[in-house]
């Protein structure tokens, strides 16, 4: 179970992780030291799981998201699929959802025709991909990874 000096701690690095100890320190009133003890046993329970830097989309031409639900063949590994979808470096999130045998995925592109690309070339041809309804973004009002801390 986590106390709240430490829910404290990871509030503070979900808003900024590159803030310095000695800043979180401050902030809750223990010694860096026992923050940095702190960061550390988090992570290696496991609850904090790494750092990540957020770059702009638009600066790196992938300002197009859009969500796209890939239709398989029903097969004995489904796994299989999944792990060939994550490894298209334009798709970010992979989920194998409920319903009917098929992955949600979220991904960027440039555009509407590299989009369009993307589909065409990476993912119709995995291996039992029947068929892929996509999503284009229009606008977005919130994008996190953040998880509510209570």
């Amino acid at each position: 179970m986590i106390d709240d000096v430490s829910l404290e701690i990871l509030r503070i690095l979900q808003e900024k992780a590159r803030i310095p100890n000695i800043e979180v320190s401050r902030q809750i009133g223990l010694a860096p030291s026992a923050v940095l003890e702190r960061i550390r046993k988090m992570e290696k329970q496991g609850i904090i799981d790494g750092y990540e830097v957020r770059l702009n989309p638009k600066r790196f031409a992938s300002a197009q998201i859009a969500f796209v639900r890939v239709m398989v063949r029903e097969q004995p590994d489904q796994t299989e699929i999944g792990e060939q979808l994550a490894a298209v470096p334009e798709i970010q999130e992979v989920h194998y959802i409920a319903g009917e045998d098929c992955y949600l995925v979220k991904l960027r592109a440039a555009d509407a025709d590299a989009l369009g690309r993307l589909l065409r070339t990476r993912v119709h041809t995995i291996n039992g991909v029947v068929a892929t309804n996509t999503l284009p973004v229009l606008a977005t009002y919130k994008e996190t990874a953040r998880i509510p801390i209570p």
